[in-house]
């Protein structure tokens, strides 16, 4: 793998692709995810095959791996009987298999250690709703020892994601202080507000002043709310924008089946960079297929962009016609 820069530098350069629906990636290959630990089960029972679904998405395109702990927590892992000492070492382990992932590339590759909310631990899909009866002083106490853990295994950045209402998303601000690692931090939304129903533009204006946010955004969302969030979002911070929405089918919790058709149009990508989004990616049930397609289009986006300038600087260096 070439060195990398930061991720922040990259982001200055152009749009970087994201990964998508590890989960669904997983549950493609094989893997058993029953259970409330869901994906970070694997961790313990097949980590190989996260590897695996990992350098499914590298080989797609995807230059931000994403790791296997959205659901990991000690808490979850406690009810499983794993002691803290072990969970700590799980939740390095998460960072190190996406890193092999990436160096095995060959390319220029980062990994985002993934930071679910306090809903996640739960598995009753209240990460989807927020507002769960917590204070924010609560909800630091519950983040922070997850994020010191996944900090120690220096992944490149920290994925606040799936953040469904704006105490959450202070909570977590918080509990990154001081840990030495960049963040971005992504909402879940329906339509123009936060899951909980907040205003999105006082949702993405909590990062201000936030220099350790490199980028802020919209997570788990149906496709055609993404495009006015990034809009939103960079307006709003002046910061790159992240995105990775769903693919647009419904999970029916009744038959615990998904309904109806994808609606993920990597097409649509190329707005979402003319409009400040600057890692674009997907997430449940995007696979490494339409990561490909997103890559070719965020590729085909920046050479045109390259092209447009390089014809300016021509036109400028040899002045008007006479």
């Amino acid at each position: 793998m070439r060195l990398a820069r930061p991720l922040a530098a990259a982001l200055a350069d152009g749009p970087v692709v994201l990964d998508g629906g590890l989960a669904d990636q997983l549950a493609t290959q094989g893997g058993d995810l029953s259970g409330d630990l869901w994906s970070a089960r694997l961790l313990a029972d097949d980590p190989r095959r996260i590897e695996a679904a990992h350098t499914a998405f590298a080989r797609a395109g995807a230059r931000v791996l994403i790791t296997a702990s959205y659901q990991a927590t000690f808490e979850g892992f406690a009810r499983r009987g794993v002691a803290r000492a072990e969970a700590a070492a799980l939740f390095a382990r998460s960072v190190e298999l996406a890193r092999a992932a990436a160096v095995a590339t060959g390319a220029e590759a980062w990994v985002a250690a993934s930071v679910g909310p306090y809903g996640a631990m739960l598995a009753d899909g209240s990460e989807y709703r927020g507002r769960y009866g917590l204070s924010v002083r609560e909800l630091e106490r519950f983040h922070r020892p997850r994020v010191e853990a996944l900090a120690a295994a220096a992944p490149d950045v920290l994925a606040l994601e799936t953040v469904p209402d704006t105490d959450e998303a202070e909570a977590l601000l918080r509990a990154v202080e001081g840990c030495g690692i960049p963040v971005w931090l992504s909402y879940s939304v329906a339509g123009d507000r936060t899951r909980a129903g907040q205003e999105l533009a006082a949702a993405f204006g909590l990062v201000r002043g936030h220099d350790q946010v490199i980028a802020v955004g919209v997570n788990c969302c149906a496709p055609d709310d993404a495009g006015p969030a990034v809009r939103l979002a960079a307006e709003v911070t002046g910061k790159p924008v992240v995105v990775y929405p769903n693919s647009g089918e419904r999970w029916d919790t009744g038959v615990r089946a998904w309904r109806d058709g994808a609606t993920f149009d990597p097409a649509g990508v190329r707005e979402w960079v003319m409009d400040g989004a600057r890692l674009v990616g997907g997430c449940c049930r995007v696979g490494p297929a339409t990561i490909a397609e997103v890559a070719a289009v965020v590729a085909a986006t920046t050479a045109t962009d390259t092209d447009t300038d390089t014809d300016v600087a021509t036109e400028m260096d040899t002045g008007p016609p006479h």
